[in-house]
């Protein structure tokens, strides 16, 4: 069993949303130290966002773009009797945040062609409405961990 983390970093809500999430999703786009290029970016997509869906509120769309996108189960190899087995784990809501973060940012990134926050803000609205390179990978990591689930008696 995982031991109590004790010093998590205690992120504080961003400047115009107030949102932890939204706060850790700057600091996961930021290169270099570059917090103000970042932000432009993620503001920048959410500003495309409101224009494009006729939203008000682009958290929603936000939000409900990392619900789709986060994983719900993966899987953990695991080494038993001189073989690898692919053994598959229920993934924890912090790592579930993340991987749902990184494989966003990954999919706009690999796009080529619009300034960075145009691709975000593609992406983020495809994983909202359950479309797009994020989810792809999502629904693999759960066909993966389906079709190891005989496997599932080796994890404890």
């Amino acid at each position: 069993m995982r031991r109590k983390v004790k010093n998590r970093n205690i992120v504080s809500g961003d400047s115009v949303y107030d949102s932890e999430k939204v706060s850790k999703f700057i600091n996961y786009v930021m290169k270099s130290g570059k917090r103000t290029i970042a932000q432009e970016i993620v503001y920048g997509a959410f500003d495309v966002i409101k224009e494009k869906t006729k939203n008000e509120n682009p958290l929603e769309i936000f939000n409900a773009a990392l619900t789709n996108a986060g994983p719900l189960m993966e899987v953990r190899s695991r080494r038993i009797g001189g073989a690898n087995y692919q053994v598959p784990r229920e993934v924890r809501p912090e790592r579930r945040f993340m991987l749902a973060l990184r494989w966003i940012l990954e999919a706009a990134n690999a796009k080529k062609g619009k300034a960075m926050r145009y691709k975000l803000a593609d992406e983020l609205i495809a994983a909202s409405n359950n479309e797009g390179t994020a989810i792809k990978k999502k629904d693999d990591t759960h066909r993966m961990a389906e079709s190891n689930k005989a496997f599932a008696h080796f994890a404890w």
